[in-house]
């Protein structure tokens, strides 16, 4: 099966191992932005969003800024990075929102599982007045949200079959660190353990943890299908970021300088979200095609899953908010009819 694996990824020309960069070097008196994130350049949308960011950064304000994109994380990894953007040591981050706990609990909202039916709800509510309000929430600490990165929804994988949450019971189950992922997969029957991105793959080889839940390109990039019996495709969590910038540094910009950067953002942005569902699509394929198993839920599975993983919304409701809670559920369109 892993030369199978191996046959698809050389035809696809994919290189999973970090590659020798050659990082640009930005010219005396040009504004340095350093984007710091944990995957790769290509292939995943956090990945191929920086890099599209760059080029046009480095092509359309050549001789003002220079964008440095450091990935595989290079510079810091998620637990770290929010600490560097506030320190002004980058200029750039966009980690897991499960990763910013530490600062606020609004976050949590994405973490809810089945709150969301489809990323068309996502957009819908990311794109609304309370959606825009959450991009402010870390302005305490000095940094500001330039908009919503998305990834996909995620997906549960164990060296078992799973169909129905029972199956999990007994299992453990690596999670990013998130109290609500904790709960979720405490109410399935089965015990979490908080792990960092790039311990996952081999935590899941040795048998420290037996499943792991994540979107496709997540999936797929790291390999993770490779030691897991499969993967059930149950669409029972967001996986977002927010694109964080230190406001000192912003607001430090000459303002024609400032405004031609947020244009090219927010354009780069929309097309960037624009391909995630596509590549989120197409990693899914790779797998298949691979030879490795994705599992499809009845909606009678799926509605199982959703109820046992229901509850744990009540648990923090007071935290994130039911007005928040209330608006995002909102944005499902069958809840609506």
């Amino acid at each position: 099966m892993r030369r199978a694996f191996t046959a698809v990824i050389l035809a696809l020309g994919i290189v999973f191992a970090a590659p020798a960069f050659a990082q640009i070097d930005c010219k005396l008196g040009e504004v340095v932005i350093k984007f710091s994130h944990v995957v790769p350049p290509r292939g995943h949308p956090k990945g191929d969003f920086a890099r599209m960011l760059a080029e046009r950064v480095n092509t359309e304000m050549n001789g003002r800024a220079c964008m440095q994109v450091f990935p595989f994380s290079q510079l810091y990894d998620d637990e770290k990075v929010m600490e560097a953007l506030i320190l002004g040591d980058v200029q750039l981050a966009a980690p897991s929102l499960s990763k910013l706990e530490v600062y606020t609990n609004k976050y949590r909202l994405f973490d809810l599982p089945f709150l969301f039916e489809d990323m068309d709800a996502v957009q819908r509510f990311t794109a609304s007045e309370k959606g825009q309000e959450l991009l402010g929430v870390m302005s305490d600490f000095g940094v500001v949200g330039l908009g919503y990165l998305f990834d996909g929804l995620k997906h549960f994988s164990a060296d078992k079959p799973l169909l129905v949450p029972s199956d999990g019971a007994g299992l453990k189950f690596r999670v990013q660190n998130s109290d609500v992922a904790v709960a979720m997969i405490e109410a399935m029957g089965a015990s979490a353990q908080k792990l960092a991105f790039k311990e996952v793959y081999g935590a899941l080889q040795l048998g420290v943890v037996d499943g792991q839940e994540n979107s496709w390109s997540n999936i797929f990039t790291s390999r993770f299908f490779e030691v897991q019996d499969g993967i059930t495709e149950t669409n029972h969590q967001l996986l977002a970021y927010v694109v964080f910038a230190p406001k000192e540094w912003l607001e430090s910009l000459e303002p024609d300088l400032r405004e031609q950067f947020l244009t090219i953002f927010r354009e780069t942005l929309v097309k960037a979200n624009g391909q995630a569902a596509k590549t989120s699509e197409e990693n899914r394929q790779r797998i298949v095609d691979a030879g490795y198993t994705v599992r499809e839920l009845t909606p009678e599975q799926r509605q199982q899953w959703s109820d046992v993983m229901r509850p744990v919304w009540g648990e923090f409701e007071d935290e994130i908010g039911k007005d928040l809670i209330d608006a995002a559920e909102a944005a499902n369109v069958t809840k609506n009819n």
